[in-house]
Order: C-alpha cells, then structure tokens, then sequence
C-alpha cells in the first residue's frame, strides 16, 4: 500500500470508527506522536489514527474495521516498553488500553482475580487491599497488565513467584479478523487441548489484542525482613547467589547492584549504601522465626564468600524505602550524565555462567568512554545494563548491546530476559531459536496472514529476520 493509498483508507476508517467511538479516536498530530514510541531509543513511529475503546467489543470493531481497509493494528498500554514494541512502522491504527481499565473480578477464595488489558500493577494492588491478597510480579514501572502479558514481563520478585508466563491463568483475545477467543480456565490445570493463553503471553501483540487477563494471586507474607549484604568483588556476590538458589533458601528477591549502580543510587536517593558490589535479598515466610533462619542461612554463605557486611531491616518503612531507591534505579543512572541517552540491555543466562557474563560485561564496559551500570534479578540469571552514550557515542553504545548478547548467547542464554524482542532484538531470533524460527512463523501466518498485528515485531514472515 502507498502511503498515499493508506491516507485515504485510514481516512475511511476514521469514518466508520467516528460511527461508534465518537471523540474517542483521533488523527490528532500530537496523539499520534504521544503513541509512536516506548521507552527506548529506536526511530519514533506514529500511528495513522489512535484509538480508544472502553469493550472487547469495540476492540472487535476496531480490528473488524482495520481488517476491511487493510491496515495495521498496534496494541498501546502505558507505553514503558523498551525494545520498539509500539512503534507503528507501518502506520494503521493504534489500539491505546488504557481506558478499559476494570477490575471485572477478584476470587479471594480461588486466589485469583479477572482484569482488563488496561488495568497497571499499581491499580490492582490497590484493588486487593484489605484481601490479603497481591500480584507480586514488578517490573519497576507502574505497566499496564496487558503490557506485562503480552511482553512476559517479570521482575524482582520472579525467582520465588515466577514471571508473567506462570501467573496468567486465561485470556481473552482479539484475533486479527475480529473474532474473540477465551483462552484457558480458572482451574489450576489443564491437560484439555493446545496451551493457547502461553502462545499469546508473550506475543507482543503480533498475534492478536489481549483484551482481558485472569491473573494467578498470592497471599501476603506473614512476616518479612531484607539484607543488603556488600562484596569484595563481582565474583564473590554472584558466586554467593547461586549457592542461595543451590541450598534451597528460597528468598523472594535476590538484586545485585555493581559498584556503580551503588554509587549512583547513593547519590539520587541518599540511601548510604557501602559503595561496593552489593546483593538485596528479601525474605517472605509465615513467621518471624521463619524468616529469621531463611535470612540466618543466607548470612552464612555471604560470609563464607568475604562479605564485608550484612545489615538486616525488617521494618515495613526501612524495606520500602530500599525497593523505593532500586526501583529508582533508571533516574539514578540517568542523574550520572544529565543530558545523555540511555540504552537499556537486559540479558539472561544459565545462573552456572552468571558470574563469568557479568565480570566479563563489567570488564567490557570498562573499557568504553561512556558511563554504565550493572543491576539485575540475578537470582534467575537475569541482569540490566544502562548505558549512558553522548550521541558521539551511541554506535559504540549499540557495539556494546550487540556484544551483550552474542556473550549470552555463548553461554547458553537468552537475548532478553524480561524486555522482549520488539524491534530491537529481533536479529538475534535465529541465532537463538535456529529451525524453531520457521515453526514461529508458520503460526503467525496461521492467524494473521497478511501480517496486520503489530507488524514487524519479533519477526518477519519472509526468511531473513
């Protein structure tokens, strides 16, 4: 289609979308350019019209509509994602979910609970209040859940209550002709037919719009407590992690921050941490005394690694007050270099070879002119860099990304581990999948043929990712 063609449809689709969504969709230049991009620093990409519904039916509509003027459709949440996943680099219409943002539906008894694509983190934990009850997956931003589904997002809490892909039980979704699926039950398990809810966790919208989440719930901890446990090296801190996974002492978070992450964090929120690699570990259990040995254990094997210093706080203010300063972690590194860009890589590799990748990665970057820092989940080998580039120096920022990720890569792991493919990994796919890729496309093709979902996004239909 030309772009002089896709003018005139999304002109007629404007039309039929005015019929029923009224002021809610717009060709607004300033909308559109609010929805051409993420986070990240790929190309901003606008949309030709923006869109948004307030029903799975309208998004029906919408997609029914797309279909009938052969234009494409991308899904909008809070728009924190991070490798290219919103830009709309073939235009059509984006798909903005943030006004269906209901709670439909929380089963305190089944521990679970039902929510539209639009609801964030933040809404549902304040829709649980008072149960007892909480979704612990955090992926720092306050994201919309549709996002977190359709990225597999997780956080620092995974290791012990899992991603995305462990707590979505079923959904509800737009198919790229208009039709609407359920997907999954609200049982536990099922051995009944394909697993269809895990083919859309994670899809990024390629394969239709997620409209609807039914979401795994967990209780409260009744007691809890942290540690910040500070580390002659690298070595020693990651070395330390894996025999806590190793040993069965089951923590809820396991953070690692290098040196430098400590630094910066140190000088944006005040927090007076030792400025040496650092590992937070968060205990969750049914009792005080539960938690006390879980922390007691983990204090042991940091000691028998050269830890320098091991400081519990168990009070709820000192422990909010720590999560506060990681999870400001982003403006932090930012504040090192006012001004510059930041580039956001995350990896993931066997916990065997986690210590190697990241000595090996903090080397690396130590050799480059620009500032950096390490932070991760490291407790299921994944980790963050945020590079800091003068925009003299973003090619040599991406060589570093690249680099990132053919080490993972060797070592067994993944190009991403939470941030998805979207744009900006999408080369590495075969390397990693290989044969596997062909299959991906196949059910691409099955549901959307002429590739209106997202278009562009994890892959291409052709060969030659």
């Amino acid at each position: 289609m030309t772009t002089q063609e896709r003018a005139a449809a999304a002109k007629q689709a404007m039309e039929e979308l005015r019929a029923f969504l009224r002021e809610r969709v717009t060709s607004s230049q300033a909308v559109r350019e609010h929805h051409s991009r993420g986070e990240d620093t790929l190309p901003a990409a606008p949309p030709d019209l923006v869109c948004f519904p307030q029903s799975t039916e309208e998004v029906s509509s919408i997609v029914r509509i797309a279909a009938a003027h052969q234009l494409a459709i991308v899904p909008f949440g809070s728009g924190t994602s991070l490798e290219g996943h919103v830009q709309a680099i073939h235009g059509g219409i984006c798909i903005d979910m943030m006004r269906m943002n209901r709670v439909l539906r929380i089963g305190a008894e089944d521990m679970d609970a039902t929510v539209e694509a639009g609801v964030t983190r933040g809404q549902l934990e304040k829709a649980l209040a008072n149960t007892g009850l909480t979704l612990f997956i955090d992926p720092g931003a306050d994201a919309s859940l549709g996002g977190m589904t359709s990225t597999a997002a997780s956080g620092t809490t995974a290791v012990r209550y899992g991603t995305m892909r462990e707590n979505v039980l079923g959904l509800k979704v737009v198919l790229a002709d208009g039709r609407v699926i359920h997907t999954g039950t609200r049982a536990r398990k099922s051995s009944a037919g394909y697993d269809l809810t895990h083919l859309f966790v994670g899809a990024e919208g390629t394969l239709g719009v997620i409209t609807e989440i039914t979401l795994r719930l967990h209780a409260q901890p009744e007691a809890a407590s942290v540690a910040i446990a500070g580390f002659p090296s690298i070595q020693a801190a990651i070395d330390t992690v894996i025999e806590v996974i190793q040993l069965g002492v089951n923590p809820a978070r396991i953070e690692f921050l290098d040196e430098e992450m400590v630094r910066a964090i140190n000088r944006f929120s005040a927090i007076g941490l030792a400025e040496c690699p650092t590992i937070l570990f968060e205990f969750h259990g049914v009792s005080v005394a539960n938690v006390t040995e879980s922390a007691t254990m983990a204090e042991e094997l940091c000691n028998a690694h050269g830890c320098s210093s091991f400081e519990q706080q168990s009070n709820l203010a000192d422990r909010e007050r720590l999560w506060k300063a990681h999870h400001d972690a982003y403006f932090a590194a930012r504040a090192l270099r006012p001004g510059s860009g930041v580039i956001i890589s995350d990896a993931c590799v066997p916990l065997s070879r986690l210590a190697e990748c990241i000595v090996a990665t903090r080397a690396d970057l130590d050799r480059e002119r620009f500032p950096a820092v390490i932070l991760g989940h490291v407790g299921d080998g994944n980790f963050h860099v945020l590079s800091l580039p003068s925009e003299e120096e973003l090619p040599e920022a991406g060589a570093f990304a690249h680099r990132l990720v053919q080490r993972a890569l060797g070592m067994g792991g993944t190009c991403s581990g939470e941030h998805g493919v979207g744009l900006g990994k999408k080369k590495y796919l075969e390397a990693e999948h290989g044969e596997a890729l062909s299959v991906m496309r196949a059910i691409k093709q099955a549901l959307d043929p002429v590739n209106r979902m997202n278009p562009g996004k994890i892959l291409d239909l052709t060969t030659g990712n």
